[in-house]
């Protein structure tokens, strides 16, 4: 033999074993995007509808998940990995060193424009999830405490700068939350008669009358 033979690269049509899975994965989330965030929803969906939309067969399907439940868990953490990665760049690019009033509303503008860009991301996370199983239960609170703890990270710097009272905000953070929820969610399904900007003002609102309630006044003023 005048040469030796190659290990196999792992390659196939320019790329790796791992880079096909990866979109494979992701074909199959953004089909699932559009079957459970939209018609017929995640309880009406088949694993044969899916790998229909997706362009893949079941036995991709399954080399990938183990069930429907698994697609709808993996998306859900993926919406909301969107909007926390929407709040984060919109905090580092141009709310950093804003008075706070200025600053939560850059904040919400870009959680709620994020989520609400594709109505199947609210249905996603609101809707669909609900109910599915203990475990995406505990998922889904799970996520709810990640905004939690954000909203208690923001007004405890705001009260250590002087601009919010101080207090214990966590039971107040817990509330405000769900209160975005259901008003965006209900902005969505049109249920509510105001433009998104106004959503959001009303949330700044709220969430500024919690930081500073009535009476309470800034110390050196």
């Amino acid at each position: 033999m005048t040469g030796r033979l190659r290990a196999p690269t792992g390659r196939y049509g320019g790329k790796t074993a791992a880079e096909r899975q990866a979109e494979r994965r992701g074909r199959f989330l953004d089909a699932a995007l559009k079957l459970f965030g939209g018609t017929p929803g995640y309880r009406g969906t088949t694993v044969a509808a899916l790998c229909e939309a997706a362009g893949l067969s079941t036995r991709q399907f399954y080399e990938e998940f183990r069930t429907l439940e698994d697609v709808l868990a993996a998306l859900h953490l993926r919406v909301n990995d969107w909007a926390e990665e929407a709040v984060v760049a919109a905090f580092a690019a141009a709310a950093a060193g804003l008075p706070l009033a200025e600053r939560v509303t850059v904040i919400f503008r870009a959680y709620a424009g994020n989520v609400t860009a594709d109505p199947s991301r609210i249905r996603i996370t609101f809707v669909e999830i609900v109910g599915v199983s203990p475990r995406l239960e505990e998922q889904r609170l799970a996520r709810r405490a990640r905004w939690i703890e954000l909203i208690c990270a923001e007004a405890t710097a705001a009260v250590e700068r002087g601009e919010a009272a101080p207090r214990d905000y966590r039971l107040a953070a817990t509330a405000f939350i769900g209160s975005v929820n259901g008003l965006l969610h209900d902005w969505t399904a049109g249920w509510v008669d105001a433009t998104l900007d106004e959503v959001v003002d009303e949330l700044v609102r709220q969430l500024l009358g919690i930081l500073r309630p009535p009476g309470w006044v800034p110390e050196g003023r």
